[in-house]
């Protein structure tokens, strides 16, 4: 069974794994296929094709429910229900719609869950709630870019067929309040009264997470020394958690049934039944995510071999709930909660489970971690391009204190904050008193200076042979060969960095919505112009975008950051990316917006020579422009095999200026399109001195100020220019070594349910 449930697993896995879902004509060579499978009994086979059938059947579903394209832009007026638990971010509120009814001009129905932010509400949101709404939608979209995050993928997995926002006219109304037995609104009540009892905490959001399994307060610092110690795993309700709650309840129900035999079942069955119904609970608090439904479905089949008496093999029951899961959401494998899940099991299983010899709690709890650590390393580089080394000693001191006292602590706590408040609120701050210890501990391993392994993002053959690798390091003592699995870990640990070759140069131009970032590379510097916008306290474009590509291509250090002027889509994520890499030198129209003398002011005539490449500063001059657009820093790079010209956001009047004073020297091979390629720039004047073959738009997918102007297209196209757009395309690599070649990510990474 284990084997077909594998192959079944496998049929999903590679079927995620098509660009385009297939046609029509597949469906008559696929089902002669099943049915010979079938006649001839190769259930194997059988297993496997099941897998892509039902991958595929869910894959139809899921586009079937996303908006239609004509509807994109428009007034839609619908009723529906909030569903899970609304988000405050900055000045709106974002929060999961579930639709029920829908107005002119919709024909053929909406997606059944949308996604919606509400800027300045004047209502208080709350989970149940019945609204009705005048709302304008666009298809699921987002950033796409080398090592980011993947937010269509998000989206499609938790079966979001579009986003948007609330218009203020007509105005909102609120139809009805929510039912008294509603999960999402008693989590959000937890969390309110969590917040007001701990109105200075700094580990609110941690506590959040350890109670509700919501982690958006969680703040960015606390991430980074948890990613860096490898606890991560420990900041939400895990399968871990719910494996200890059950198991508490379990043990206790037992005694106390045998010692006072006041049930008239046997004390097992009895305790058996209280523990799946506390990790139900605890799972709904959790709003049953991928690794609470796995834990769960575990727990269910253990506790059911004990009310049955009969014997489990482990094997078999994280089997069984694999196949549960992907019965009810083969998208799940989307998801890295589901591999870190499954294979954290797994690999324990087969490294522990039925070996000769015991060992006490404290050696035991090593093994697991150094086990997991070893076992999980592959895939944790190919989701998040880093691994923590000392994950093992961090985990020896973090699952002890939240699991054996933290948890048990904070539920505990949250009966007590509706029963007798004051002792719910005293329990509550021992809690933070002792994350506080806890955070502090972590925090000086996090800043060890081996603490984490980041060799860049690797490619999918060399997490192959490194799972291949740690199979061979945890496989029994006395199995030949090992030593072979260190081996085949290497190709993992030297990721190719993807350099130029001495002459050459690879640009990129990075998909930040509506802002801008580009990273050019020579063989050994680098230079970042401009890291895109800052939308709240706890989210940049610096963060999400340009760091994660910064090493996924195995930078560790920034030569030189050119902020061409201080509007926020250009500046805002530069405090992200200098707090987080080192910088060399910084060069910017408006060096006193970053802080500090070490910021000098581009001017022309500034230059350098990196690998036989050289840069040269052409603007800001002499002359002062009245708009700060117009005093952008504005970059030159020559290669052996073409110019490059970064214009930030000037507009017609220094286009004019760099005309008049270099004339045809302004001539270059790619021109990244001046401000988002709006209608006050790339004149035709400019365009004619710059002669360009390529030109890139660093412009946001359906941006409210229409960017790129079609009257610009216009002239891109009069002079026979390439033209392509961050948003269309995402992010954009040009590389110029002999010859000038364009990669789009979003074409050379398509998926299905991509646009």
């Amino acid at each position: 069974m284990p084997t077909n449930i594998f192959l079944f697993t496998l049929g999903i896995v590679l079927f995620q794994q098509l660009p385009v879902l297939p046609d029509s004509g597949w469906f008559w060579p696929g089902l002669a296929i099943a049915a010979a499978a079938l006649y001839y009994r190769r259930w194997r086979l059988l297993a496997f094709l099941a897998g892509l059938f039902w991958a595929l059947v869910f894959a139809t579903v899921g586009l079937g429910r996303q908006l239609p394209v004509q509807l994109q832009g428009r007034d839609i007026r619908i009723e529906g229900v909030i569903v899970g638990l609304p988000q405050s971010v900055a000045q709106r509120v974002r929060f999961d719609f579930a639709v029920a009814h829908w107005s002119h001009p919709v024909d053929h129905g909406l997606p059944e869950k949308i996604r919606l932010s509400w800027y300045y509400p004047d209502a208080v949101i709350e989970p149940g709630q019945h609204w009705r709404f005048t709302v304008r939608l666009k298809r699921p979209h987002g950033n796409s870019n080398p090592g980011g995050f993947d937010y269509e993928r998000w989206l499609f997995v938790k079966g979001i067929g579009a986003t948007g926002y609330v218009r203020k006219q007509p105005a909102p109304e609120l139809l009805a309040t929510p039912a008294a037995l509603n999960i999402s609104r008693w989590r959000q009540d937890i969390a309110e009264r969590i917040s007001a009892m701990l109105p200075d905490s700094d580990y609110l959001g941690v506590i959040e997470a350890l109670v509700i399994g919501v982690r958006q307060d969680i703040e960015p610092e606390q991430w980074d020394i948890f990613r860096r110690t490898g606890t991560v795993h420990l900041i939400a309700i895990s399968g871990l958690h719910i494996g200890l709650v059950s198991g508490l309840i379990y043990f206790l129900l037992l005694k106390l049934t045998a010692w006072t035999a006041i049930l008239r079942i046997a004390p097992p069955k009895a305790a058996a039944i209280a523990a799946v119904v506390a990790g139900l609970f605890y799972a709904a608090l959790a709003g049953f995510a991928v690794p609470t439904q796995r834990a769960l479905i575990m727990l269910a089949i253990v506790m059911a071999s004990i009310y049955w008496q009969r014997n489990a093999h482990p094997l078999h029951v994280l089997s069984c709930a694999l196949l549960v899961i992907l019965l009810l959401d083969p998208l799940a494998v989307l998801s890295p909660g589901f591999w870190l899940s499954f294979l954290a099991v797994a690999v324990i299983l087969y490294a522990l489970a039925g070996r000769l010899g015991g060992s006490g709690y404290w050696a035991g709890l090593w093994q697991v971690n150094w086990v997991t650590c070893i076992g999980l390393a592959p895939v944790l580089l190919l989701f998040f391009q880093q691994v923590s080394v000392i994950a093992p000693l961090a985990n020896l001191v973090a699952i002890p204190l939240i699991s054996l006292f933290i948890i048990p602590v904070l539920l505990l706590a949250v009966l007590m904050v509706f029963l007798v408040p004051p002792l719910g609120q005293w329990l509550l701050q021992l809690v933070d008193y002792s994350l506080h210890g806890l955070m502090t501990a972590l925090s000086r391993l996090a800043d060890l200076a081996f603490a984490t392994l980041q060799p860049g993002q690797p490619a999918i053959w060399s997490v192959l042979m490194a799972l291949t690798g740690s199979l061979l390091l945890l496989a029994p003592r006395g199995v030949p060969g090992r030593w072979l699995g260190v081996v085949l870990f290497m190709p993992l640990l030297f990721a190719d960095s993807q350099r130029p070759a001495v002459g050459a140069v690879a640009m990129t131009l990075l998909d930040v919505g509506q802002g801008l970032s580009v990273v050019v590379r020579t063989a050994s510097h680098v230079l970042v112009f401009d890291a895109g916008a800052k939308y709240s306290e706890r989210f940049d474009m610096g963060a999400s975008v340009v760091l994660p590509f910064l090493r996924a291509r195995k930078i560790r250090r920034v030569d030189a950051l050119i902020v061409s002027h201080g509007d926020n889509d250009h500046i805002g994520g530069v405090a992200s990316l200098r707090q987080a890499m080192p910088v060399e030198s910084i060069y910017s129209s408006v060096p006193q917006l970053l802080g500090d003398g070490m910021v000098q002011h581009c001017r022309a005539g500034q230059s350098w020579q990196w690998d036989a490449v050289v840069s040269t500063m052409l603007s800001p001059g002499e002359q002062v422009f009245t708009g700060e657009n117009d005093n952008s820093c504005v970059l030159r790079i020559v290669s052996r095999s073409g110019k490059i010209l970064l214009t930030g956001d000037i507009e017609a009047p220094a286009e004019a200026w760099l005309v008049q004073r270099y004339g045809e020297r302004l001539q270059a091979a790619l021109l990244v399109a001046a401000h988002h390629g709006s209608n006050t720039s790339s004149s035709a004047s400019f365009l004619q001195a710059v002669r360009p073959e390529i030109i890139l738009i660093p412009a946001g997918y359906r941006n409210r100020f229409g960017f790129p102007a079609a009257q610009v297209l216009q002239r891109y196209s009069d002079i026979h220019a390439r033209w392509l757009t961050s948003a269309e395309a995402g992010a954009l690599t040009v590389v110029m070594d002999g010859k000038v070649s364009v990669q789009s990510y979003r074409e050379q990474h398509r998926r299905y349910w991509q646009q």
